[in-house]
């Protein structure tokens, strides 16, 4: 059990049976009246952020959030196959848990799962990826204006916005949390 006093930033913890951690607290001791905790939390299930004031004595479970790095292994359209690579066990992921870390990670890349009472509820790519350009329009010879941008998709099927001299077949490094481009692929 946690108390509602002892709330800091990333500290995960039950609610009606869900699993929430803590965005933001504040501890507030106003001139009359009881001392509270202004929190805010993240429901890590279905990602709602709620904001709500807690008595200091306030007692909650802990929720344990377990995280293991796999390996991703196919798709057969609508479940996502990973595999731990200690075990060797596979586990089928829904689609809409892994759409948004999908578009960075191809097969036999790692990404880390995180898993909540054994199940798991998110997907994450590593934070930077090297990608191969599979399409993107030609650059004009002479365009030299700074910071000009365009359309390119990667092998994932992302679509990145990239400088005008990156050209098909060229692989690039990518920011997998903003989505940017960083740089050609060392």
């Amino acid at each position: 059990m946690i108390y509602a006093g002892d709330f800091r930033k990333g500290i995960t913890f039950e609610i009606d049976g869900e699993p929430h951690v803590v965005v933001d607290f504040q501890h507030v001791k106003p001139g009359k009246g009881a001392a509270f905790v202004r929190t805010k939390h993240k429901n890590v299930l279905s990602g709602a952020i709620k904001e709500e004031a807690f008595n200091p004595n306030d007692k909650f479970p802990k929720a344990h959030i377990e995280t293991k790095v796999m390996q991703y292994l196919y798709s057969d359209g609508e479940l996502f196959y990973f595999m731990d690579k200690d075990s060797y066990e596979q586990i089928p992921i829904q689609a809409d848990q892994v759409e948004e870390a999908m578009k960075y990670i191809k097969e036999n890349d790692d990404a880390t799962i995180k898993f909540y009472k054994a199940s798991p509820f998110l997907v994450e790519a590593p934070n930077f990826v090297n990608l191969k350009v599979e399409e993107t329009e030609p650059g004009v010879k002479g365009d030299t204006a700074t910071n000009v941008t365009k359309a390119a998709k990667v092998e994932t099927g992302a679509v990145i916005q990239v400088p005008i001299f990156i050209e098909e077949g060229e692989v690039i490094q990518i920011d997998t949390r903003t989505g940017e481009y960083l740089g050609r692929a060392k």
